[in-house]
């Protein structure tokens, strides 16, 4: 269905729910319609869509999904009733008016074919008139018995009625609606123990006699309940009050005192049992569990977000190390442009313990290509590896990086033909070399889910799941913007407007056509045409080429503004950009036209004040002590240095540098009340935390941050407990949260 049919209800609707104005929507929709993506829109569309940011941009756009989706659905429903012969005035005014994909189906519930029944069996014997005379309520003069049997035997007759009255009861819209809203509100998720099936790891030892309201449980514990019911260890429904229920059935049913009351009564009853509750609670259970997948996708793309930005060391020159035990460690030393200039195997660590020659290569290679860093993959040796290059003194710093999917990497199509003639090991320290230049550039180039900084991920629905990581990687790779020199081409797909078979396109030209000059040249790539050209030329740089607008976020389509800004304080381009303080003497006002408004030229100055800067923080290496490498020399009071790998809705994940991560609970952030970790960290965090405990055995560790923190005064604002959820004990945070620590 094309955006623009949407009709104005909804458009009213849409805005509403998003509250912003119905003109910005509808600008929007047109962008979208003429092809615009979202970080383009977002960034050079300002003027139309009212300065709307990526966040509202997306909303829109799934927005635009769901109600074209129910238009579709509504325009099939009014065909199937109509050609029935059953659509009244009255019907299809209700299912042009619901601006829901539940009311809509449960307006069509009654129409909708179906499989035979109790009632359908009941309706072919011709008892229908028999529900509806109960039903509606209304003497005729003669005893019920009496008039039942006029339709056969008044036994079956009657029972016949009630299972017609029973789906009436079920199928009815206003019904299902008010049930559904109760079960929303006042239904209790309850787990349990299935008897006789054993849970060996203790994972769901939480939720074996475990309940929580619906409208209060996180998502974490929703997911874990799914997968112990998954697994066949748990089983879980969600209760609610029959009695209160079917006494407002009862209301709304039973208008007229009569012999007809007690059929009505059963009738309700045996509905709601038989039909309405098992249907309202496997939509409810759906909803939870949409809900949860929400939830969960939101922490995974926060985390990815935040790893994706994480600061990058720049360009150097990098020895790459994956650590090897038996094996030896790999090395790959990369220039500062990534490229591989040579890789060899050393071998510090047992059995052979050859540090001497480890030692002599690494000078060797050091003083060979001029390396400025070490990236050791914190894999099984890093510690012991940092440590010798350490106690070596050799001269440049070294930093332990997460090689997390690099493996993944090294077996993919990308990495085969980068270097199709490479060992999958050497490929992994290549990429570990390159994820300290710049995580964002390499991290691309791995399915996000193999990154290791999701909730929950393989629970959660795959489709929405691959949508929200693919736009968060895409909505940080046009937020920093890509070299156009050096960029891969799987760092170059996800540039606003490109496709696969572009980014090809543009590395092949500049392959054999050597570094680009401009921007412009893109049009010589096959495939690129203008409107490629506008939505991806802003978020494109050329450092060093022949217009020095070509390295910074000013779209080509405004260089005229930036020229015209320059001739105003009677300077060249270049000179404008080599001294951003003279852009502080122009009334930015003042170079307003019809299509270049406020907001732009206002990020227009912006980047001129910092032409080509990279927005991402600066890069810090975490410091991990010396005498702290594996878990056993970690215990209780003990107080490091380490970085946030992960944050979940229960806690954040750790990397104290020991190869196993540790968990700092919700409960252990802050002295302040947090309900959700990353409002206060973020993946890629250096933080300091407390030990609070270590479990050798199964393999956890225990951190607080608030124990550093001195405490408020009055000892801050207690966190209040939830009805029916249980408060997590020292031993909650180190055994119930089974299956979620990270492991390296």
């Amino acid at each position: 269905m094309d955006l623009k049919a949407l009709p104005t209800p909804v458009l009213l609707h849409i805005a509403k729910l998003l509250e912003i104005s119905l003109q910005s929507l509808v600008a929007t929709i047109a962008l979208f319609d003429e092809g615009g993506t979202v970080p383009f829109i977002a960034r050079y569309r300002k003027e139309a869509t009212g300065n709307l940011d990526e966040v509202k941009i997306l909303a829109i756009q799934e927005k635009l999904e769901y109600f074209r989706e129910l238009e579709d659905r509504r325009a099939t429903v009014l065909a199937s009733i109509a050609e029935q012969g059953k659509l009244t005035p009255e019907l299809q005014a209700k299912i042009e008016k619901t601006l829901d994909k539940s009311e809509l189906e449960d307006l069509y519930l009654p129409y909708k074919p179906k499989r035979k029944t109790k009632a359908s069996v009941a309706r072919e014997k011709g008892f229908e008139p028999l529900a509806l005379y109960l039903w509606e309520q209304v003497p005729n003069g003669q005893p019920l018995a009496a008039y039942a049997a006029t339709f056969g035997d008044p036994q079956e007759a009657l029972e016949g009625a009630r299972h017609i009255i029973s789906e009436m009861v079920a199928e009815n819209a206003d019904f299902r609606k008010a049930v559904r809203a109760m079960m929303a509100e006042k239904g209790i998720v309850v787990s349990k123990a299935i008897e006789g099936v054993p849970d060996p790891e203790g994972k769901f030892q939480m939720y074996a006699d475990f309940s929580e309201p619906v409208a209060k449980i996180p998502s974490h514990r929703m997911l874990a309940i799914r997968r112990g019911a998954k697994e066949g260890i748990l089983h879980f429904e969600i209760e609610l009050n029959r009695d209160e229920v079917c006494a407002w059935l009862r209301a709304k049913v039973c208008r007229e005192p009569g012999e007809w009351q007690p059929h009505l009564h059963d009738a309700i009853e045996d509905g709601y049992d038989r039909l309405l509750n098992p249907s309202i609670q496997t939509e409810i259970r759906l909803d939870l569990k949409d809900r949860s997948d929400e939830e969960a996708i939101k922490v995974f793309r926060e985390n990815l977000e935040n790893l994706l930005l994480s600061p990058p060391a720049g360009a150097l020159t990098v020895i790459g190390v994956d650590p090897g035990i038996r094996t030896g460690c790999k090395l790959a030393v990369v220039d500062d442009t990534g490229k591989l200039l040579e890789h060899t195997v050393i071998y510090p660590l047992e059995p052979k313990n050859d540090v001497a020659g480890s030692i002599r290569t690494l000078s060797r290679l050091i003083q060979q290509h001029k390396v400025q860093a070490f990236a050791i993959g914190n894999g099984t040796g890093s510690r012991e590896v940092a440590e010798v290059i350490k106690q070596a003194n050799l001269g440049p710093f070294s930093v332990v990086v997460s090689e997390a999917g690099a493996s993944v990497y090294s077996a993919s199509d990308v990495a085969r033909q980068e270097f199709p003639d490479l060992d999958l090991t050497v490929r992994g320290a290549i990429s570990i070399a390159r994820r300290l230049q710049d995580p964002l550039a390499e991290l691309v180039k791995v399915d996000p889910k193999s990154i290791g900084v999701g909730q929950y991920q393989h629970d959660v629905d795959q489709r929405r799941l691959k949508q929200g990581l693919e736009q968060t990687v895409e909505s940080c790779v046009n937020r920093v913007g890509v070299d156009l020199n050096t960029a891969s081409a799987p760092l170059l797909k996800q540039v606003a407007g490109l496709s696969e078979r572009v980014a090809q396109k543009i590395v092949e030209f500049r392959n054999e056509n050597g570094r680009f000059k401009s921007r412009v040249q893109l049009l010589a790539v096959s495939g690129f045409g203008p409107k490629t050209f506008e939505q991806a030329a802003g978020f494109l740089r050329i450092r060093n080429g022949e217009n020095p607008l070509d390295m910074t976020a000013v779209h080509p389509e405004s260089y005229p503004v930036v020229e015209a800004i320059a001739a105003s304080l009677q300077v060249s381009v270049p000179e404008l950009i080599a001294k951003p303080d003279l852009v502080e003497k122009v009334k930015i006002e003042g170079f307003k036209t019809e299509k270049v408004g406020l907001y732009t030229l206002n990020d227009i100055r912006e980047e001129l004040r910092k032409p080509g800067r990279d927005p991402r923080e600066k890069f810090v290496v975490p410091k991990f002590r010396d005498d702290v490498k594996e878990m056993k020399d970690v215990s209780a009071g003990m107080v490091l240095e380490g970085v946030v790998t992960n944050v979940t809705k229960f806690g954040a994940f750790v990397d104290i540098g020991v190869h196993q991560d540790g968990l700092v609970h919700v409960s252990e952030i802050s002295h302040r009340y947090i309900t959700d970790p990353a409002e206060a960290l973020k993946a890629g965090q250096i933080v300091k935390v407390s030990v609070l405990a270590v479990d050798l055995k199964t393999k956890r560790i225990a951190l607080s941050i608030k124990a550093l923190e001195p405490k408020p005064a009055g000892g801050g604002r207690p966190q209040p407990r939830q009805q029916q959820a249980p408060q997590p004990s020292m031993q909650d945070k180190l055994a119930a949260l089974s299956g979620k620590f990270r492991t390296r």
